[in-house]
Order: structure tokens, then C-alpha cells, then sequence
């Protein structure tokens, strides 16, 4: 069963990152940002270039919730999950090559933005990361949280 429907699928495709909660079995919550790579049925693939305390939990414990809104419609979503950690072979070479070539357009579209606005940053983001993770993320549940705080659950 497909759990990610077609609204969430679109909505999500727009995003460059989503905030990732994970968990050590002592119980210390940790909430990052994650650069969002790509979604392909129930899997929902993350980058992980900093190796941090997110990093470590999976390593543990290998659930997370993901969280992000809808500015648009005011609906948030909650995706929960079980990772896979993707750090060597052939897949994880296929996907470096995706996220390289996503981090060179986000940078372009971020330039191009800031130079029509005429903003300045106080950096650009051309330089690609020493190490990194991918995060494969099997959703086995979406929680959809209405505008007026009502939850629908959809689960695998």
C-alpha cells in the first residue's frame, strides 16, 4: 500500500529540507534539519553531511519522525518511519551523484533569488560536504494535522 499519497508526494517535492526527530535509548530527544533527496514509493530519502547526534541515534535506534508544514493549507505532517543507513556501494553512489547535482541547483536558484532581490548572504553552500549518510526512511505512518487540530492517521 502506497502510504504517501499524491498531494503529500507533490507538496514534499518542493521542499529542500525537513526536520528529523530522533531518539537514544536513554530517552534525549533531538530535533535537526535534513537535506531532503528524494521520495520514491513508501521511501523517503535524507542527507546527513554533519554526523551528529542524529546520526548517532539512528545508529541505536533506527526510528525517526519527520516534521514539516504546509504553509499554504496550514496542514502539518508528521511521517514516522525506520531508517536504513546508506554509506558505501553502487546505491550509495547513485544517490551522492543525485544529491550533488540537487545541492548545485538549490545553490544556483539561492544565488539567482539573493541577486534579484538584491539580498547578500553571508554564504553559499558551493562547497560539498567531507562525509556523508544517506538516511532511507521506509514510512509505515503519516499523521496529517488539520488547522483546527484534527489528526488523520494513515498507516502501512
Amino acid at each position: 500500500m502506497k502510504i504517501i499519497t499524491p498531494q503529500i508526494l507533490e507538496f514534499l517535492q518542493n521542499k529542500e529540507f525537513i526536520n528529523v526527530g530522533s531518539c537514544d535509548f536513554d530517552g534525549r530527544p533531538n530535533v535537526a534539519p535534513k537535506f531532503l533527496l528524494a521520495i520514491e514509493n513508501n521511501f523517503i530519502y535524507l542527507v546527513d553531511y554533519v554526523l551528529g547526534r542524529t546520526y548517532h541515534n539512528i545508529k541505536i535506534n533506527p526510528k525517526v519522525s519527520l516534521s514539516t508544514v504546509n504553509l499554504q493549507t496550514l496542514i502539518g505532517y508528521q511521517i514516522n518511519g525506520d531508517v536504513e543507513m546508506i554509506d558505501q556501494g553502487p546505491v550509495y553512489t547513485s544517490l551522492l551523484k543525485r544529491f550533488h547535482d540537487k545541492q548545485i541547483s538549490f545553490s544556483t536558484k539561492r544565488i539567482i533569488e539573493g541577486v534579484r532581490g538584491q539580498k547578500s548572504h553571508e554564504s553559499f553552500e558551493l562547497t560539498f560536504p567531507e562525509k556523508v549518510v544517506i538516511f532511507k526512511i521506509n514510512v509505515y505512518e503519516i499523521v496529517e494535522i488539520g488547522p483546527s487540530g484534527k489528526l488523520e492517521r494513515k498507516k502501512t
